[in-house]
């Protein structure tokens, strides 16, 4: 542990004193200063958290055995406007820069500038695509022109601040364009000639470190192709002299509205890792490492929920999920242990049956390290190397730093796991009495053009251009005449509206009522609506507020042209048949009437009359609510609990935390109780959450917070109970750690079933085996004890450890 500490404070005195490095590569490895690295990397995406989080957030990184932080930069975050940036707050880049090399690591800056990562419009900004003339990603100056000003901006900010590895900084790889290589043939030639001027461009930049292009096949000899994906053992570099990098490694998925919830098991993460570096890959960036939350309306896709939690080792709240987390750590731990042997030998693999195999370095000398790879997703395999059996279950690899030992098995999870509960408790009025009711502040708004209009039309216009994304909001209202004499006004029987629609979603009113609503899907944006509506004698109002839920991330080549709004509107049931309204003359209006007063805005508050109440209406839609609250009591990350509420946007403090929506995944899809890591991972595998809503809790940072006098406004689209919404505690209340009887060794036999927070007795259970650690750690705060018996550092667990469960 001291020399440990030591070599920290050295590499960080090394950085301070500002010294250059040399980075370059071969086809091993990055070499800095003369040495080769095998680099563990961390995703954090810095605007995905707050600053207050960034130390933490880094340290556990750290602690969990990366060596180098990834993160990309927010093209759209910064350039708000042509020539107008934006460096404050969430969007503090060289302050997050800093904290990471201030802990020691190594940074990965990803420029892009187009970035994918599931962000609004793929992180390019919406106003770009308004500039005449302009196509992104492709042959056309317009882009080209804003792309290297961009990219040219932010490589100075960082050779001001002395950033980059060749001034004595911590930046060793920079990445330009993102998975391009992926769309590149949908472009045509035009696209091949672009990807080939990024790759120039970046490299005018003189960073003096290496530049990366992930999912790129024709990069040039002097910028490295990188690998992303579940797997990349079987990726190899384009040119020979590149070493194997993988710059995401998807440890999770992102969700969808209306989605059910992905996980993806440590183990197989583990094995994806294990066989990468089995294979001669020497940088693994876990994507993500931290997902975090998608504030505001930064959210792409379109659907992509405001949570990226992504099931990532440390999760959107910044506590580590335990034992992703854990499992990890001690994987680094083992293959750092072989790292000499790894990039300094050669690489032999022996086959040691169908679908077993072992990879050594350095075989027959002092440096020898092997590992061995069961391959097999079904069965266990006992295997012979070296003069020894082992026995490598099933999907799984097995580390030797000694090429005689065993430290360390993917599927053999032996670090802690944790319960965590969301604490839920009724919002507080700010600076009264306990005992008083909190009073709510209503605002109820008039479906459809509610003020001059933005536009006159026959027939639509599209929502995106006409926003231009400055709103998710646009309202298409027309009036049609109907005759005394129509057939349904004696009958009863109700005409049924048709709206048709290219994307995201719409509210339908008729005379100022809400009648009904629709939405398409990740996959499919575009639907239909057909619903029972009610029409009087004379003159109807049809106003259909459109939606959209994030822009395009890149679906597609010229992704920037998908666009949304209404395509069609009918009304069948009169005396003629079909009235077609699709041609009719329709007013615009961007925006909802909140939005343009500020009602969410600390000094718009007083914009309109509030009606005030201790009661408020439920189940009313386009209504703006408001509270002034206090925190909730403690430091544990806090989230507003919405499962009653419909769909719409909340801000804290002027803060917008995002899109709510409380819709539910399909009870009919395929979620699994038990999941079985063994065998290849896709996005549906080992998914909760059918027949939930696919976002309950949302992260309200804590340094959002004011002592008192917090200012909570919601603005519910369709309706809900607002009396039911909650803030809630995100809590770690329970540890359970595996403690094998010898402390080294990793074969373990289970005197326990089930899972942390429901442990029972086992077939095989000493009754004496609960006295090893009940005296250190059972009911006991911030008390969490690993396997090798030392205390973690309080920060990796809160609450109050109820129950312990050991192997022996």
């Amino acid at each position: 542990m001291k020399e440990f500490l030591l070599s920290c404070l050295l590499f960080f005195t090394f950085l301070l004193a500002g010294e250059a490095h040399n980075v370059t590569y071969d086809r091993r490895s990055l070499i800095i200063n003369g040495e080769r690295k095998l680099v563990i990397s961390a995703a954090i995406h810095y605007p995905r958290s707050v600053p207050e989080m960034w130390p933490g957030l880094v340290w556990l990184a750290k602690e969990g055995g990366a060596n180098a932080i990834e993160t990309y930069v927010f093209w759209d975050g910064h350039e708000i406007a042509p020539d107008k940036y934006c460096f404050e707050g969430r969007w503090d880049l060289v302050k997050f820069v800093k904290i990471v090399r201030d802990a020691g690591l190594y940074l990965i800056l990803r420029i892009g500038p187009y970035v994918a990562a599931e962000w609004n419009f793929g992180g390019v900004p919406a106003w770009l695509h308004y500039v005449p003339g302009t196509i992104f990603r492709t042959e056309n100056e317009p882009f080209k022109y804003h792309m290297e000003k961009f990219t040219t901006y932010i490589v100075n900010m960082m050779k001001n601040e002395k950033f980059f590895a060749s001034q004595g900084g911590h930046i060793i790889l920079s990445q330009v364009e993102n998975e391009y290589g992926t769309y590149e043939e949908e472009y045509g030639e035009e696209g091949r000639i672009y990807a080939s001027w990024a790759a120039e461009m970046a490299l005018r930049q003189n960073t003096g470190v290496p530049w990366i292009m992930c999912k790129q096949w024709d990069v040039p000899t002097n910028v490295i192709n990188t690998c992303n994906g579940f797997y990349c053992d079987n990726f190899h570099p384009r040119h020979p002299n590149m070493p194997k990098l993988w710059t995401e490694n998807w440890v999770g998925w992102f969700k969808t509205y209306g989605s059910i919830v992905p996980h993806r098991p440590v183990e197989d993460i583990a094995y994806s890792v294990a066989r990468f570096i089995q294979k001669g890959g020497s940088l693994v960036n876990y994507y993500m490492y931290h997902g975090g939350t998608n504030f505001g309306r930064t959210s792409g896709g379109p659907f992509i929920t405001t949570s990226y939690d992504y099931d990532a080792p440390v999760d959107e709240f910044g506590l580590p999920r335990l034992p992703k987390w854990g499992h990890l750590k001690e994987l680094h731990k083992a293959v750092k242990l072989c790292e000499n042997a790894l990039l300094k030998n050669e690489q032999v693999t022996l086959g040691l049956g169908l679908l077993q195999e072992v990879d050594v370095y350095g075989y027959g000398s002092e440096t020898c390290a092997a590992f061995i790879a069961n391959m097999d997703d079904k069965d266990d395999k006992i295997v012979y190397f070296n003069g020894k059996s082992f026995h490598v279950p099933a999907w799984s690899v097995s580390i030797l730093p000694d090429c005689t030992n065993v430290v360390f098995n993917t599927a053999k999870v032996v670090s802690q796991s944790s319960h965590v509960e969301m604490i839920t408790s009724d919002l507080k009025p700010s600076g009264i009495s306990p005992e008083k009711d909190l009073k709510w502040d209503v605002f109820t708004e008039k479906a459809g053009v509610w003020a001059e209009a933005d536009g006159v039309q026959q027939g639509f216009v599209d929502h995106i251009d006409t926003t231009k994304d400055t709103t998710d909001y646009l309202w298409y209202t027309t009036r049609l005449h109907v005759n005394e004499n129509e057939e349904f006004l004696r009958s009863g029987r109700k005409p049924m509206l048709l709206i048709e629609s290219k994307g995201h979603a719409v509210h339908s009113f008729v005379n100022n009522v809400y009648h009904g609503s629709a939405a398409g899907t990740d996959i499919v944006p575009p639907f239909t609506l057909e619903i029972p509506i009610s029409l009087k004698a004379g003159n109807n109002e049809i106003a259909i507020l459109s939606m959209t839920v994030g822009l395009q991330t890149a679906s597609a080549a010229f992704y920037e042209f998908a666009g949304a709004g209404l395509t069609s509107v009918k009304i069948d049931g009169f005396n003629n048949g079909t009235l077609d309204l699709s041609t009719s003359k329709w007013v615009y209006k961007i925006g909802v009437q909140g939005e343009c007063l500020g009602l969410h805005k600390t000094n718009g508050l007083y914009n309109v009359n509030w009606e005030s109440t201790t009661v408020a209406p439920k189940n009313q839609p386009l209504t703006w609510y408001k509270a002034v609250v206090d925190p909730p009591p403690g430091s544990d990350p806090v989230a507003l609990d919405m499962v009653h509420m419909g769909k719409g946007l909340a801000w804290l403090n002027g803060e917008l935390i995002g899109r709510y929506w409380t819709m539910k995944a399909s009870a009919l899809l395929k979620c699994d109780h038990e999941c079985d890591y063994r065998g290849e991972y896709e996005p549906t595998k080992c998914s909760t959450g059918c027949g939930d809503s696919t976002q309950r809790w949302y992260h309200v940072p804590r340094s959002w917070f004011k002592p008192s006098g917090n200012i909570l406004v919601v603005f519910e689209e369709t309706g809900g109970d607002p009396s039911q919404v909650k803030f809630a505690t995100r809590r770690l209340s329970g540890v359970c750690i595996h403690l094998p009887e010898e402390y080294p060794t990793i074969e373990l036999y289970s005197t326990t079933k089930g899972t942390c927070g429901s442990f029972a007795i086992g077939d095989c259970h000493d009754p004496d085996t609960i006295s090893l650690e009940e005296q250190a750690c059972l009911n006991k705060n911030n008390c969490c004890v690993d396997i090798t018996g030392e205390t973690f550092n309080k920060n990796l667990c809160s609450g109050v450890v109820k129950s312990l469960a050991f192997e022996a």
